[in-house]
């Protein structure tokens, strides 16, 4: 609350002031102290007069108007009189001697009630100036009173005795109490019986303690209220509402209790508002507060809500308390007096007095105090103290007008402060002021005068000085008016707008409206404006198309409006009453043209004026002279958290998109996450023809088509035809052709009804937009209407459709198609079936053929099928009509095999076998083919090759019973088998002791109890061999190697080999040991050939056993002379091992290195390359123990070699040997000579063979060495020449992989093809030089 003013005297000081408010108006206060002056000061706290009186001051009150103040002092009979409109005081003798102790005015006529300490009684009446003196009304001194509103008088008195009287004094009522009473009142007491007229309740309290409640019409039953101890004396109280009574207690307790017969003693509230005391209370009913005053507080409550605190005023420096309390009788001043003797003011009820200009406000802020500020932008309020209480305010962008009746002031706000420029008096009282930046418009007595608020002198802006509205001319009187920064708007009561341009100095625009204009609220920017007729309606008016929107749901109730200040939000106004602000939209652009929809309302606090709005947050102004924010219940979407609820968002979706607050509703999408939600925000944009922001939306939810839809039509200007296609994609079609025929492009409507397949509309369309498209639209309606079976109408459309234009000649052969099918429809079978066959589409024949066929006209149906090359349909309908001649003709083009099949049964029937079977043959039918054969041809070898192309079981099965009669029981069993009959074939080759041909026939096809059964037939007939071989197919592993061990031997030794594979599937030891021990020849005493063993290893993957075995078959072989084989049987084993990764015995090694280097003399000699055979020669020669049988043979050829290549030495040694009597008689005649000869006669000479690096350590020695001295390794060798290998010219055999220098190895491949070694196919070309050599050099893959 904000204090006005204080009253401090030195006078006054340290007594309680005794002061009255002026009755009514409240413009004067009247104040005693001890002094013996009352002196009265006006409401802004200036003293205006002051009474000298003879002693100090005993009481004094206002009449009912508060014209007059009346005041009785100690000492003096007089009563002092002060008139409020002369600002006079003069004196009236009471006619009284004793002193005077109580003084009161009438609350209805202008009686004034004076009482005496004596008990004596004066009623004066000022208007008549009667004087009334009533002795004796009190024994003793009267201390209190009161009138009724029918003018009773009730006073107490120190002698205990309350009494009532008339106007004339005259007692019509009295009782007595038990102790002195005190703040007496009338009012009425709330009972159940309405019926009593006036006040006819007397209360008082008594003793303070206790309240007296006396009815007059019910004196005999007086009630009196006692009250709780610790609540102290009663010091003041109230009535107030209906029938309650607030009672103060001097230990600061503020009770509530009402009269109502059935409440009283409950005390309806209670709160412990003063901690030490309370001195007074107050009550202003036009405010509807009560306060209460003591220690140093005063505090005030809300009646309607007396839990609440309204406001607390802290009187600090006030040490010695408070005293007492009083409200003007409009409540917007409360006076509180001390025991200081000092006294405040304070102001509770403003004027609600406020004008904007964009975001800056202007509003009452005191009596004589208007504050300027805009929240908005952040500015520093601006105080502005004027010189009067105003009753309009108005605010520019420069300036503020404050005024009251006829005069108004004007103030410049700078950066500076606040400079008044002027004050400026009119023709009439001012109704309101609008201002902008240069001129001030004044509305009075239906008249505007607009002038510029700072004069500028040069002469031609004299006429642009001010104007008067409306013309001499204009018989209207102007009601309502605004200014924008450009405009000058007004309204009549004729109902005209008329809109000034100040700019131009002229009227540029006008309306008529139907009734009187009554307000008028244009936007900012003054484009478009809201107005409220006489009949309480509300409409959107815009100036620049002369176009009006009435305002949906506009409450009669409605007091202002206000226009959105946001820049971004410009469709948006509030309308506002005193309990609720209605939140509306004028939507310009949308697809159903400009609209204004209501977007919902939010409730007003009590006495809330709204002054701005600015982004959905309201500002409004309140009596206590402050503003207050509250935000629209429309707006509640701009303060989201990630902890709002689903459900609040959506609703707050649906808010921003009534707003068009696109970005806000994209950011609440994105926390709803939901399809709907983002195709709500979609559809929303379509309808404001927001085309890029749904675009946005679209691409957002991947809905591809919207997007390629939207994408070509967000740069069309023309508003009508972007708006037809947008209400299209909202499916509103009706509104989309209104659109699209009102658009620069008409025709888009025909295209839409033709999309839609909206023939009837697209007809009708064409008829006006293109009367050349009716053709190709009838054709489209035709086909549709044929679909649906409308075949009438369907013909008459096809028959538009045609144009008989050669440029659209595939047109017109759709719809002579058309025709055709029609015709065949609606029965006209001439017509259609000659229209189909001269219609170039064999698909028209293969349709109407069709349509005929269900129409069971088979002939002719045919005969399409025919036309249109569709034989198998034509041969289908033949059929039907048994007509086998023309059937036999189509025969060769059909396909269909169901066709053939009918024909072939039709002629089997015939008797024409030949034809049936050929038939039968075309429709796949194997087996008909089949039983022809056999049962009617007589040609079993045609059956027989169909059944063994074919596979057919039935056929085999027919074939089989056919041998079968003619006893040929091999091929009977052959075709049993084949048709999968296994048990039938078994028996009859058990029968008929073909069990070898069964057997052979059966394969591998057939199943483990087949194998059974042929196993122990077998065994029964002691063909050992055969059972064998079942048992092991069946798995029975044991019986079969004891069947294949009793097989006699053969040349091939087949049960042998058998014998190991059984073993070797087995896994089994004992069968395993037993093979073992008959290959040994334990069993029969005679050893088997040591290749099984090896094979029975091999079958075991026992790879260790089978490489000894290896070499000893190998052994064997080389003693043999057989020295290719041994290689062969060294290598696959030397390659098995490699395979399994098992290290390769050395003797192994070295046999396979001595073998290959024998194999290569053969190639190198053949080549011709004499050294390279000699050096193998020597190698071999070296080892001769290894070739028993060619001794003699292999050192000829070692001599001769060694000779050829220059070795004399060495070949001089080996024919040496060749001389021991053993060997000498063994050479061949052709070379003994020689050779005696070279031994005769020696030559030592010898080539020195050449050194090439160890591939492990570089270590030099001669190239056929294979043991490097160096590092004790034994080297791997070239499968090409026999040297060792080197690093530097390293490759391998692509087939077998063992190394080979890569010169030598190419060198050798362009003579030889395959390789030395595994004797496989090689190319140079495969050959690849490797870089790497490490994974060769692996010594310990070899045992050392």
């Amino acid at each position: 609350m904000k204090r006005v003013f204080s009253l401090s005297e030195k006078a006054w000081q340290g007594s309680a002031l005794l002061y009255r408010w002026q009755r009514t108006l409240g413009n004067y206060l009247a104040v005693a102290g001890a002094d013996q002056v009352v002196k009265i000061f006006d409401r802004h706290g200036q003293k205006k007069d002051e009474i000298n009186l003879p002693g100090n001051c005993v009481a004094m009150d206002w009449d009912k108007d508060g014209d007059v103040l009346a005041v009785i002092a100690e000492k003096s009979s007089s009563i002092y009189l002060w008139d409020a409109n002369t600002l006079k005081s003069s004196q009236l003798e009471s006619g009284i001697r004793d002193q005077m102790s109580f003084l009161l005015w009438s609350k209805v006529g202008s009686l004034l009630a004076v009482g005496t300490s004596k008990g004596n009684l004066l009623i004066y009446n000022q208007q008549t100036s009667r004087k009334i003196p009533v002795l004796g009304k009190h024994t003793k001194k009267i201390t209190c009173g009161c009138w009724s509103s029918q003018n009773l008088l009730a006073l107490g008195s120190e002698d205990k005795m309350i009494t009532v009287s008339n106007h004339e004094g005259d007692t019509v009522r009295q009782a007595t109490v038990r102790a002195e009473p005190s703040e007496i009142q009338f009012s009425l007491m709330k009972t159940d019986e309405r019926a009593t007229s006036g006040e006819s309740t007397v209360s008082v309290v008594v003793g303070k303690k206790t309240l007296f409640l006396l009815n007059l019409n019910d004196p005999d039953n007086p009630i009196e209220l006692a009250f709780q101890q610790r609540y102290g004396n009663i010091m003041s109280y109230k009535w107030y509402g209906d029938g309650y009574i607030m009672i103060g207690f001097s230990q600061g307790y503020f009770v509530v209790i009402s009269t109502h017969i059935r409440e009283i003693g409950q005390e309806l509230f209670q709160a412990h508002n003063h901690k030490d005391s309370l001195t007074s209370i107050a009550i202003s009913q036009s405010l509807n507060k009560a306060a209460s005053c003591g220690d140093n507080s005063i505090k005030i409550h809300d009646l309607s809500e007396l839990k609440e605190m309204y406001a607390i005023i802290n009187l600090d420096d006030e040490t010695k308390g408070l005293h007492y309390l009083s409200w003007t009788d409009d409540g917007q001043l409360l006076a509180v007096s001390t025991m200081r003797g000092t006294l405040h003011v304070f102001l509770t009820k403003l004027p609600i007095l406020g004008d904007t200009c964009g975001t800056r406000l202007a509003y009452l802020t005191s009596l004589l105090e208007v504050t300027v500020a805009n929240n908005v932008d952040g500015d520093l309020p601006i105080t502005v103290s004027v010189e009067v209480e105003p009753n309009f305010i108005a605010v520019g962008p420069y300036h503020i007008t404050v005024g009251m009746n006829n005069r108004a002031w004007f103030y410049a706000i700078g950066e500076k402060g606040v400079k008044k420029l002027k004050d400026m008096e009119y023709l009439g009282t001012v109704a309101s002021m609008c201002l902008n930046s240069d001129y001030a418009a004044a509305l009075f007595e239906g008249k505007v005068q607009l002038h510029m608020i700072e004069s500028e002198n040069s002469e031609t802006q004299e006429e642009r000085e001010t104007r008067l509205f409306p013309g001499r001319d204009d018989k209207c009187r102007i009601l309502c008016h605004a200014l924008t920064a450009d405009f000058l708007f007004y309204g009549t009561d004729t109902g005209m707008i008329l809109c000034f341009y100040i700019e131009d100095w002229q009227i540029v625009d006008e309306f008529k409206h139907s009734v009187g204009i009554r307000k008028i609220f244009p936007d900012p920017n003054g484009t478009r404006l809201v107005f409220i007729d006489d009949k309480s309606d509300g409409f959107v008016y815009c100036p620049i198309h002369d176009s009006l929107f009435e305002i949906p749901n506009f409450s009669p109730t409605i007091k202002g409006i206000l226009w959105e200040n946001w820049p971004m939000d410009k469709g948006m106004f509030i309308a506002f009453d005193d309990d609720k602000v209605y939140t509306y939209v004028f939507h310009k652009d949308t697809v159903q043209g400009s609209k204004v929809i209501l977007a919902g309302g939010t409730k007003l606090p009590y006495s809330h004026k709204p002054l701005l709005l600015y982004n959905g947050e309201l500002t409004c102004q309140t009596q206590s002279g402050k503003c207050n924010t509250i935000t629209l219940n429309t707006h509640t979407f701009l303060n989201t958290n990630n902890e709002t609820p689903i459900s609040d968002l959506t609703r707050m979706l649906t808010q921003a998109l009534m707003l068009k607050r696109f970005s806000e509703a994209w950011e609440l999408c994105k926390m709803v996450n939901d399809q709907t939600s983002w195709n709500e925000l979609g559809r929303a944009c379509l309808h404001h023809m927001e085309v890029e922001f749904a675009i946005r939306v679209y691409r957002m939810i991947g809905n591809v088509g919207m997007v390629l839809s939207l994408e070509p039509i967000k740069g069309i200007e023309d508003q009508k035809l972007l708006a037809g296609h947008l209400a299209m994609f909202l499916n509103d079609f009706n509104q989309a052709q209104d659109l699209y025929l009102a658009s620069s492009s008409p025709i888009a409507a025909l295209e839409m009804r033709r999309d839609l397949q909206h023939w009837d509309s697209a007809l009708q369309l064409a008829k006006r937009l293109a009367p050349t498209q009716i053709p190709f639209i009838s054709k489209e309606y035709a086909i549709q209407l044929e679909f649906t079976g409308d075949y009438v109408n369907a013909l008459a459309h096809y028959e538009k459709g045609i144009t008989n234009d050669n440029k659209f000649q595939e047109h017109d052969e759709a719809c002579l198609a058309g025709v055709a099918r029609m015709s065949i429809r609606m029965g006209d079978i001439r017509r259609g079936a000659n229209q189909a066959i001269k219609h170039p589409s064999r698909v028209l024949k293969k349709d109407c053929g069709a349509i005929l066929e269900s129409m069971k006209q088979f002939s002719e149906a045919a005969q399409l099928y025919e036309k249109g090359q569709y034989y198998d349909k034509a041969a289908s309908v033949y059929i039907r009509c048994k007509n086998w001649a023309k059937v036999g003709e189509l025969l060769p083009n059909v396909t269909s095999p169901k066709i053939h099949l009918q024909y072939a049964k039709a002629k089997e029937a015939d008797g024409r076998y030949k034809e049936a079977a050929m038939a039968y043959e075309n429709a796949k039918d194997w087996d008909n083919v089949i039983r022809i054969h056999l049962d009617h041809l007589n040609n079993p070898e045609e059956a027989v090759r169909v059944v063994r192309d074919t596979q057919s079981i039935e056929g085999a099965k027919m074939v089989a019973r056919f041998f079968l009669r003619l006893s040929d029981y091999g091929s009977a069993i052959q075709f049993l088998v084949m048709s999968k009959c296994n048990d039938e074939a078994f028996q009859l080759a058990q029968q008929h002791s073909q069990m070898e041909i069964y057997a052979e026939i059966i394969g591998s096809d057939a199943t483990t109890e087949d194998y059974q059964s042929i196993a122990l037939y077998f065994e029964g007939e002691k063909k050992h061999f055969l059972a064998g071989k079942f048992f092991l197919l069946c798995g029975q592993y044991a019986r079969a190697l004891k069947h294949f061990l009793k097989t006699p031997n053969t040349e091939d030794n087949m049960a042998i080999e058998m014998a190991i594979e059984t073993v070797g599937q087995a896994r089994d030891e004992s069968l395993t040991n037993q093979l073992i021990d008959y290959l040994m020849g334990e069993s029969d005493g005679m050893p088997k050939d040591a290749k099984y063993l090896f094979r029975l290893y091999m079958a075991l993957k026992q790879y260790r056993a089978a490489a000894r075995t290896a070499i000893i078959i190998a052994r064997e072989e080389q003693s043999a002379g057989n020295y290719r084989n041994a290689h062969d049987v060294l290598f696959s084993m030397y390659s098995e091992l490699q395979t399994q990764k098992i290290k390769i015995p050395a003797e192994m090694a070295t046999n396979l290195m001595i073998l290959h280097s024998y194999i290569l003399v053969k190639i190198h000699v053949k080549r011709g390359d004499h050294l390279k055979g000699a050096r193998m020669l020597i190698r071999v020669s070296n080892n001769i123990s290894k070739f028993p049988s060619h001794i003699v043979p292999i050192l000829t050829s070692a001599v001769i070699e060694c000779h050829r290549a220059g070795l004399k030495n060495s070949a001089f040694s080996f024919a040496a040997m060749l001389m021991r009597p053993e060997y000498r008689n063994k050479i061949d005649l052709k070379y003994k000579k020689k050779i005696e000869a070279m031994v005769r006669r020696p030559d030592t000479a010898e080539l020195e063979e050449e050194t090439t690096p160890c591939p492990y350590c570089g270590f030099k020695l001669p190239e056929t060495e294979l043991l490097c001295p160096g590092c004790k390794n034994n080297l791997p060798y070239c499968i090409a020449t026999g040297r060792h290998m080197t690093k530097e010219d390293w490759t391998s055999c692509p087939k077998c992989h063992f190394p080979a220098l890569f010169s030598e190895f190419r060198l050798l491949l362009e003579s030889e093809s395959a390789c030395p070694m595994c004797s496989d196919s090689v190319s140079a070309a495969h050959l690849t030089k490797i870089m790497d050599c490490t994974p060769y050099l692996k010594p310990e893959d070899v045992e050392q």
